[in-house]
Parts: structure tokens; C-alpha cells; sequence
């Protein structure tokens, strides 16, 4: 059996419920650029099929505003309108309006008293990712992963399997070596790419998505007296995620 080595963590809807706050960063920087958008979460739903802030955008004015601009045009504006919205996400964060999900911090300080290695792969900026994990957790605890793939480091994002290579690359580890963590469809077609093994935790946005291949599927982490509901897979009889639980679920 080959033994543990890393925790690969996505971070929106997975570390934290930030989508929400995303959303509402998104609309907020439409109405400080004059724009009367407004995306709800029934809409914003739909827009979360498309991983990535800019593209997001363009994916948006290309559907719901066609003809709006010429295509040359539409690339200028999402990188500016996804730098407006990321400086709000970042006050947001630094003003507190953001906590880690049910045990995620205790898994993470968990692993590192084992000895693992952690590293984080999203689609999100880097800036968002530092101001969620030293607001959320601690100032500078963004050391305590050893490898983070974030952003437009890799050419694709998910449901690519590329930023799970990057950071499999940077670790130099083999995926059986390692396991993933997720929340929607697009993060376990991208770690099924990598052939990482994945726990899944659903968040409001994606309760309905297929997690076909995923080790294990719950509502959250969980804590000792908050126990989580499993969803799909066996829990081994634990009623929260810790270490014992995440090597039991790698080893099957």
C-alpha cells in the first residue's frame, strides 16, 4: 500500500463558502463601474459551470449581453472588471465576512502535526487565496502549504486536470501518493484527470452535481459534536473527517 504523503485542497466552496461572497463582489464591482448587472444566485448557478473569474465574465456578456461588444473588446473588459471585483473580495476578506467550512482548520493542523505536505489548487488568483487563508486562519499561514496553484499558472483551468499536474509536479509526488479535496463537478473531472483519489464537500451550489469516482461525498468535514452526513461512500463508521478517516479513504 502506498502511504500518504500529501492533502491537495481547491479552495472557493471547499476550504470556505466564499462563492456567495464571490457573487456578491461580482455585482458590487458592476455597480461601482456604473453597470446595472446584477447576477443572483439562481443565475450565478448557471455562471459557475465556467471556472474562472475573467472567463466568467466573457462567458457571461457572449450569452446573456450579445452583441454588446466586439470580441477584441470583451477581453480588455473582463480583465478589468475581474480586477475591480477582486480588490472588493479582498476587503471583504480582510473585513472578516469570511470563515474556513465546519473542520477544515482542524484537518489542516491535523496533517501538519503528521508530517504531510499541503498544497492548495484552484482556479481562483493567488490574491484571493492569500487574503482567505490569513484572514481565515492566521497571518502568514499561507507557509503552511507547501505548494500553491492558483490562478492563470496553467494555460487551462478545471475542469482540466492541468493545475493538479502543476502541483503534483512541485511536490514531486505521484498522484497515488495523494488526495484531493473538492466541491463540484469541475474540481473531481479535474483531480479524476490527475488520477487523484477525492473527498468531496458539497456546498449550496453544488448538493446536485455527479461525483461519480469520488472516494467519499459529504455535506462538510464535520467537527465532534457537528457531525457531517455522508452522502455517497463509507465513512468507515467516523462521524467527522480527521486524519484517521482521510488515510482510511486513500488506502481503499
Amino acid at each position: 500500500m502506498t502511504a500518504l504523503q500529501a492533502l491537495l485542497f481547491d479552495v472557493d466552496g471547499t476550504l470556505a463558502d466564499t462563492e456567495n461572497v464571490h457573487r456578491t463582489a461580482f455585482n458590487r464591482a458592476f455597480a461601482q463601474s456604473g453597470i446595472d448587472w446584477v447576477w443572483s444566485q439562481a443565475l450565478y448557478s448557471e455562471l459557475l459551470a465556467v471556472t474562472g473569474g475573467k472567463e466568467r465574465i466573457r462567458h457571461y456578456v457572449t450569452q446573456y449581453q450579445p452583441g454588446l461588444m466586439a470580441e477584441d473588446e470583451l477581453a480588455d473588459f473582463a480583465a478589468e472588471m475581474h480586477k475591480t471585483k477582486t480588490v472588493i473580495y479582498t476587503q471583504m476578506l480582510d473585513n472578516g465576512e469570511v470563515a474556513l467550512r465546519p473542520g477544515v482548520e482542524r484537518l489542516l493542523r491535523e496533517a501538519r502535526q503528521q508530517g504531510l505536505k499541503l498544497a492548495i489548487a484552484t482556479t481562483t488568483t493567488l490574491a484571493n487565496v492569500e487574503a482567505l487563508i490569513n484572514n481565515a486562519l492566521e497571518p502568514a499561514a499561507m507557509q503552511w502549504f507547501d505548494v500553491v496553484g492558483a490562478g492563470d499558472v496553467v494555460p487551462r483551468k478545471k475542469p482540466a486536470a492541468d493545475i493538479y499536474d502543476y502541483v503534483l509536479e512541485q511536490l514531486q509526488l505521484p498522484a497515488e501518493q495523494c488526495i484531493a479535496f473538492e466541491d463540484s463537478r469541475n474540481g473531481i473531472l479535474a483531480t479524476s484527470g490527475a488520477n487523484l483519489k477525492t473527498i468531496i464537500t458539497v456546498n449550496h451550489y453544488t448538493r446536485d452535481h455527479d461525483f461519480s469516482g469520488a472516494a467519499i461525498v459529504l455535506d462538510q468535514m464535520g467537527e465532534p459534536d457537528q457531525p457531517f452526513t455522508v452522502l455517497s461512500g463509507d465513512a468507515f463508521g467516523h462521524t467527522y473527517l480527521d486524519m484517521e478517516l482521510v488515510k482510511k479513504l486513500h488506502a481503499s
